[in-house]
Order: structure tokens, then sequence, then C-alpha cells
């Protein structure tokens, strides 16, 4: 049997969803200010920005589909900010009086809104979300939730004034978006945690109590998935990011394997791990990063081939599943096209 294969999150916005969007241009993300954009346009969109939503999602589906990827995900075509949108839908936070916090250790600075009162859950959303997406395909649509310890680096808190406190809130806050997923028939949801690799100290202390909270009371049949890649650059092809250190996956190894997540997605292809790495989990799943999604070259399949060959000398390849190492959401649609039938060739062929 071939290789299964995923993709990440976010897919390149069509040029008629005029929503703002952090990925927008090779410029990469918006680091200034990434929510007052987004605030004003949903106040100001007429109707049929739901209908340009639908369309772009459909599309996202579609062509990941046709690419020959076996787990979709909506594309994220919503979401202008992966996190910050998420956090519209919860209680306590401030979008209006933003607070400038330098993130992901010191990599960038920006105005992120602000905690100011119990974080809760607000009315379910996502469900309506993976429903359009689902209709569009008969394969599973993957879903994916900014994680706590993600989140917490992503905002300022002017309430909670504990990083600990802060995690247990939005875990619990998310924990009723995901069991509305779940309940609704999503079989694969992903939390999104990338700050473990920046944090793998909290992640170990508590960082991951919390990612367990989140799925509390899930149904078996719904796949539990976190993914943790070593960050996005600035900008398409920047070499000088400052990412995650790669030792982090080995720090957070044990800890994930001795929990109830059933797949792990890390990053390869940007930088390539010791894939010993591998031999460190004996139950999950690893959603491996093949193919890099912050630069413009289009990794042939021999080269994907290559590497996935090298990944199975640690691993069963039942417990392998080929990805991009994030969302594609940097990159051109024909690129993303590109990586992922490549990509998708490859898992054949190593099959």
């Amino acid at each position: 049997m071939p290789l299964l294969t995923t993709t990440i999150g976010a897919y390149p916005k069509p040029d008629y969803v005029k929503a703002p969007d952090w990925f927008r241009s090779l410029m990469g993300p918006n680091t200034t200010d990434p929510t007052r954009d987004y605030t004003d346009f949903i106040r100001d969109a007429g109707a049929e920005v739901e209908e340009t939503f639908v369309r772009a999602t459909q599309e996202a589906v579609a062509d990941q589909v046709e690419a020959g990827i076996d787990i979709p995900t909506d594309g994220e075509v919503r979401r202008d900010n992966y996190i910050h949108y998420h956090c519209r839908h919860l209680a306590g936070f401030d979008f209006e009086n933003l607070t400038e916090k330098a993130m992901r250790t010191g990599a960038w600075t920006a105005e992120v809104p602000t905690i100011r009162g119990p974080v809760a859950a607000g009315a379910p959303f996502l469900a309506d979300e993976w429903r359009i997406a689902q209709a569009c395909t008969d394969r599973p649509v993957k879903m994916t939730v900014p994680g706590p310890l993600t989140i917490t680096d992503s905002v300022a808190d002017a309430y909670y004034h504990d990083k600990r406190a802060v995690g247990i809130a939005l875990a619990e806050a998310i924990n009723t978006e995901v069991r509305a997923l779940a309940d609704a028939g999503c079989r694969w949801i992903q939390i999104d945690e990338p700050l473990f690799a920046r944090w793998p100290d909290e992640a170990v202390a508590y960082g991951i109590d919390n990612l367990e909270r989140c799925f509390h009371n899930v149904s078996s049949d719904t796949t539990r998935a976190m993914h943790m890649c070593c960050g996005y650059p600035q900008k398409l092809d920047q070499e000088d990011y400052l990412k995650a250190e790669r030792t982090a996956y080995f720090t957070l190894a044990d800890g994930l394997e001795g929990g109830t997540i059933e797949a792990v997605s890390i990053e390869d292809a940007h930088q390539h791990n010791d894939l010993g790495l591998l031999e460190k989990f004996k139950r999950i799943k690893i959603i491996f990063g093949a193919v890099a999604i912050a630069k413009s070259r289009v990794e042939p399949v021999e080269e994907i081939v290559d590497r996935l060959e090298k990944a199975l000398d640690h691993i069963d390849a039942h417990r392998l599943i080929a990805a991009p190492d994030c969302g594609l959401g940097m990159q051109t649609r024909e690129a993303a096209i590109a990586k992922m039938t490549n990509l998708c060739l490859a898992a054949k062929a190593v099959g």
C-alpha cells in the first residue's frame, strides 16, 4: 500500500477572496497589525462574502484531492490568521486595544489582541466550516485548531498573568469546539502547537497536558492529531529566519508518546532531522514534512522518494504519513499544486 498523504492547514487564497490574509503576497505574514484590517472587513462585508468563502473552500479541497491528497483540509480560506481567527470566537479577548509583543522567541514583534477577562468558548463555528468542506469529497477532511500554548504566545495577557492558567482556560474553550466538530462527524482534528518546539520545557511541564485537555470526551473514532513545525519565515525563500531548534522534537517525544495523541506532524523538509527521532515514537503515527512550504523551489519526486525511504528505515510504513512541513498559504496556487502532486507521486512510489 502507498503511504497516506495529508496537508497541514492553510492553502493559497484566490484573488477573489478579498479578506485580509496573513500570507498575502510573497512578503509573508502581517507582523505589525494582524487584526484591525480583518475586523473592518467583516463589519463592512456584504452577504456575498460567504459565497466567496464557500467557492474558495471548494476549490482548495478539489485541488488537494486532484493532486492525490488522502486527508485534505478546508484550506483555512476564511482565516486571515489561523490563531486570531479562532480567538475572535472566544470570550475574553479585546481586538480593539492591541498590545505590542515580541513573539516566537523574538523572531518578530506585533500588535496583538489582549486577554482582558475570563476566556470561554462562544457558539461553535468550525463544524459548519467542516460540513462545507466535507461536502466536496468522500475523503476525510481534517480540521485544524490553534493550540493553547501557541495562542498564549500570540496574544497578550492582562487578566491571568500566568501562562499555565491561560493555557488551561484556552484548552477548555478549545475542547468545546473540538467536541462539536467530532459530534458533527469530523474524523480528523488537528491541534496546531508550533510553540512546543519554541518552548519545549513549558510544553513538557504543562503544554502536553493542555493539549490532551483539548480532546477530553472526544469519541475514539476521531483521530487526535497535533502539528508542531519550527516556524514560518516572514517571506518566501528567506534564509535567515530564526527557526525553533529541531532538537526540541527529541525533548517532546516521550511526553507525546505517553498520551492519547494518535498522529504528530513534524517538519523535516526545510531542515532535516536526525531520523533516529522517529524511533522514539512506538505508537504514534508521524505526519512527516517532506516538501518545504517557504521555498519556491518545487522538489522533484525522486528527491522526496529518497527522504521518505530514509524515514522508512526508522518507522513502519503504516505509521508514516507524507505531508508538507506546514500550511501552503505562502505559495502560489500553481506551486502548491505542483508540490502536492510530487508529494503524492513520491508517496505512491515508496508504498
